[in-house]
């Protein structure tokens, strides 16, 4: 759900260049050359002091005069192992310093750091203010190392949205519509449609989006797998797109527009509750599963539980719920709470209300669940 902001500036044909002091302008260019860049003027001719070189999509004015730091650039390449002899780190005769780094994103997923967390919502300690005025809560702190990130967004003023098209390289997310309405256009399906509270949606990894239009005091969940992805800008694509593609695959992925009026419940996994299923752990390959939770019993049987999923995040949407969880303690979680069940740690709901309802997210989409 990202809101990006946009830009006034009109387009120009001037050139921008970047100042870099020179000590030995011959040895500069020579250095500069190697990297790729190629010498386009140079004055004055009988003792020339500047030079100007282009290469790398970068313009550089190279200043024996010039009174600059030397600076770091960053040269991006995917033939990193055939450029400077494949050295990662260099500096030119005036002192600047180029790294050299991978061209094409890299989407790297670290290994979970498995921990039980809880995150409560106490008053207003909980929200950060962030971009475009939204309010965050981060439902898990530490972020089980870099694995995935939770956060709790709300935008107290709703109207148009400020965002532009974009895309996120990423593994896995998910919008849960939480409170009030937003409305959305995703590249090839369809026209924007109003997300309303309940309701969900997967972005495939690269789909192009923009949010339109928001609720007052709008509240979504929002999942990304992992917690650090790129997001990228699409100043070509415009939405919505002509055709119509629901079964496209986004890198194996396709998109899920789950609408929850329209759900089916059954018998969840633990006795004395059920579930809606969301079509995500399918759409995902099996990457992720997206389920609603609720009671359907005030004939409760506790029993104690452990599972053997990667990941286990539950968002409490509404009612209460006591939960005893081995060696960790006993826990009065309410709505707007949230927690992280780490695989083999077992735990039990002693109580919950009638009126309970869980958002849980979990990677992979099926696993093992243990009734003790």
């Amino acid at each position: 759900m990202s809101q990006e902001g946009t830009s006034n500036m009109p387009a120009s044909n001037a050139l921008a260049q970047v100042v870099l002091p020179s000590t030995d302008l011959t040895a500069d260019i020579d250095f500069f050359s190697e990297l790729g860049f190629r010498l386009e003027n140079i004055f004055p001719s009988d003792d020339p002091a500047v030079a100007f070189m282009h290469g790398n999509g970068m313009s550089l004015r190279l200043d024996r005069d010039s009174k600059n730091n030397p600076g770091v650039i960053h040269l991006l390449t995917d033939e990193s192992e055939t450029t400077a002899d494949g050295k990662k780190e260099l500096q030119s005769p005036g002192g600047t310093e180029i790294k050299i780094f991978p061209k094409t994103y890299q989407l790297h997923i670290p290994e979970t750091r498995h921990a039980f967390e809880v995150r409560e919502l106490k008053d207003n300690d909980s929200w950060v203010i962030g971009r475009a005025g939204m309010l965050y809560r981060d439902l898990i702190t530490d972020r089980l190392g870099g694995s995935i990130i939770a956060s709790h967004i709300n935008i107290p003023k709703g109207g148009p949205v400020p965002d532009v098209v974009h895309y996120h390289t990423i593994g896995f997310q998910l919008i849960f519509c939480y409170k009030g309405w937003v409305k959305l256009v995703y590249e090839d399906q369809g026209p924007p449609f109003i997300l309303e509270a309940g309701d969900c949606v997967t972005q495939p990894p690269e789909i192009r989006h923009r949010v339109l239009e928001a609720s007052d005091q709008l509240e979504v969940i929002e999942i990304g797998v992992p917690s650090d992805h790129m997001t990228t800008i699409d100043h070509e694509m415009e939405l919505p797109t002509k055709q119509y593609l629901p079964d496209r695959e986004f890198q194996g992925q396709t998109f899920c527009h789950h609408i929850s009026k329209n759900a089916a419940w059954s018998s969840w996994r633990i006795p004395s509750f059920q579930f809606r299923e969301t079509g995500i752990n399918k759409a995902t390959k099996g990457m992720a599963s997206v389920q609603v939770i609720k009671t359907i019993s005030t004939d409760y049987q506790r029993k104690v539980a452990s599972h053997d999923s990667d990941i286990l995040f539950t968002f409490i949407m509404s009612g209460t719920l006591a939960m005893k969880v081995e060696n960790q303690g006993t826990y009065q979680l309410k709505a707007r709470d949230a927690f992280v069940m780490p695989p083999n740690l077992k735990y039990e709901f002693l109580e919950r209300s009638n009126d309970l309802e869980l958002l849980e997210v979990s990677l992979p989409g099926d696993f093992k669940t243990t009734i003790n």
